[in-house]
């Protein structure tokens, strides 16, 4: 009988310098057998306004299979080595927002 259950996935956010060097680094709790899950989770990381225009923030969905065993689903890119020009388009938005949330739906891109 083949496993219908959705699979276990998460989110892991990395925030890398214009060198490719990893600053900082998060990831979302797991959601569980959820089909089409929502992260509705908060994080900073501190960066200089400086600093910005000089930083990538990168999404990673996983699925979990195992203790040890996890696949990337797909990823996407926000910032100075952005995925595409939605993604360059939010993050100049956020950049420009003052503080206030900015929310936008993103496509993940194949891993």
């Amino acid at each position: 009988m083949a496993n219908t259950r959705a699979p276990d996935t998460y989110v892991k956010l990395v925030l890398m310098s214009s060198s490719g060097q990893e600053i900082a680094h998060s990831k979302t709790s797991v959601r569980r057998g959820q089909p089409n899950p929502l992260f509705k989770e908060t994080f900073m990381f501190q960066v200089a306004l400086f600093q910005l225009p000089d930083v990538t923030l990168m999404a990673s969905v996983y699925t979990k299979r195992s203790m040890k065993r996890k696949d990337m689903i797909g990823w996407f890119a926000l910032g100075l080595n952005s995925s595409g020009e939605e993604e360059l388009a939010h993050w100049n938005q956020m950049r420009d927002s003052k503080g206030e949330q900015v929310c936008r739906w993103h496509v993940l891109l194949e891993s």
